[in-house]
């Protein structure tokens, strides 16, 4: 991992200040330390007084912006979640119908929640990256300095409370304290490196075992604290004397068994790999199913040899590039620009977009998104990647094009995919 990668193209956004900044809120040791020491190995235990935002995480969600999510946004399932003594309420408790003109069923009761929060309950906010501005902006730069795709919850723990029994998670995560005191207990993982199909629940007696013994960290977190933990580490959380308001942070990142997975849905084009098994053959039978397993792993063997990696990176893009949407954009801000696009207009290309030009051999490039492909003349490719690239911002000055009126054009036609944006 870095953040000093040049900026932009095939698939890479730019890197800018703002993805710098994101992470260094998170973690109080240089990049190249994390990322050689930390990242995907072991925890990392960051105070307030190691990290530059002195207001801590205030900014990105306070106790007041959880009372406006939970009381004036319609709030619906699932951005909530309400667990009590470590086992989940069910969403019947505390939803119902919004009233005239919402009738839909499943909209987040405040008097309910109150009710359930004054009891005990710990109050989960999900998906705060994509409904709350600040975290929008936040995940995004965060995602863009890590190069994975993020979620951000938010954890509102009443006083001496803990929401959920010692568990471990199949993402890494950051956690970041904003308001209260809570008090963390990390255990070494029992599997390491969990796949998102190899949850908890299915070790819950190891789990139960291992938090029993020694804390690997047993630490409480205070307002501006941060605690960057892999996937796999055991970990509980309690409120101290006031209640608690905590970020969780988690990273969605691919593993190499996504690659396994990407080269055996590619493997179906071998016609040994397709070939049936022999007539009457007992599949219970060990010594039966042996010279098939034997002349199957060497189909397979002979097959990898000949993978082809753009393929399986092809799709490995599909995963992970629709996982982490770009900055939002304003539709009828965007529309006004589309219809004053001059050669002095400047752009910029839309935030944290992940793109990829090719050549497809017939005259034409593709410009390829998380949700579509575009094919466009080959001649657009110089002033697509210097735009894209941040190169250039004036529609009069994109290169390899003719004159301004097919600059304005293309323009035009960037505005209207939300490809570019009008620059700040």
């Amino acid at each position: 991992m870095t953040i000093t990668d040049p900026p932009g193209g095939h698939g890479r956004p730019a890197v800018p200040a703002a993805a710098a900044r994101a992470l260094a809120r998170c973690v109080a040791v240089e990049p190249g330390k994390f990322a050689a020491a930390h990242w995907g190995r072991a925890p990392l235990l960051s105070r307030a007084a190691e990290l530059p935002n002195a207001d801590g995480f205030t900014d990105l969600l306070g106790p007041a912006d959880a009372d406006e999510l939970l009381s004036r946004r319609g709030l619906r399932t699932p951005f909530l979640r309400i667990a009590k003594d470590g086992q989940l309420v069910p969403a019947a408790r505390w939803t119902g119908g919004g009233g005239a003109g919402a009738e839909i069923g499943d909209q987040v009761l405040d008097e309910r929640v109150l009710e359930l929060y004054a009891s005990g309950a710990t109050l989960v906010l999900q998906g705060l990256h994509r409904t709350w501005p600040a975290l929008i902006d936040f995940a995004r730069d965060l995602g863009t300095a890590l190069a994975q795709p993020l979620q951000v919850n938010a954890y509102l723990t009443p006083a001496g409370s803990q929401g959920f029994a010692t568990h471990y998670d199949t993402h890494d995560v950051f956690v970041l304290q904003v308001d209260g005191r809570k008090h963390w207990r990390i255990h070494p993982p029992v599997l390491p490196d969990p796949l998102e199909r190899q949850p908890w629940g299915g070790r819950a007696d190891e789990v139960s075992a291992t938090a029993q013994g020694p804390a690997a960290l047993d630490v409480v977190l205070e307002p501006g604290d941060a605690l960057y933990l892999p996937r796999g580490w055991l970990h509980s959380a309690q409120a101290q004397e006031t209640s608690s308001l905590h970020l969780t942070v988690g990273i969605r990142a691919l593993t190499r068994y996504a690659i396994v997975e990407e080269l055996l849905a590619l493997a179906a084009a071998d016609a040994r790999l397709r070939a049936g098994l022999p007539f009457g053959t007992d599949v219970a039978d060990p010594d039966a199913i042996e010279p098939e397993l034997t002349e199957t792993v060497e189909a397979l063997r002979d097959w990898l040899l000949r993978a082809d990696p753009a393929a399986v990176a092809a799709r490995l893009r599909q995963r992970a590039w629709p996982a982490a949407r770009p900055a939002p954009i304003r539709p009828l801000a965007q529309a006004a620009a589309l219809a004053a696009v001059a050669a002095d207009t400047r752009l910029a290309p839309r935030p944290g977009l992940r793109w990829r030009l090719d050549p497809t051999g017939d005259d034409k490039v593709a410009l390829r998104l998380f949700d579509r492909v575009l094919t466009l003349p080959a001649g657009c490719e110089p002033a697509l990647r210097a735009l894209l690239t941040g190169a250039v911002s004036r529609v009069g000055d994109l290169p390899g094009l003719d004159d301004d009126a097919d600059r304005v054009v293309l323009a035009r036609r960037l505005l209207r995919e939300a490809i570019a944006v009008p620059a700040e």
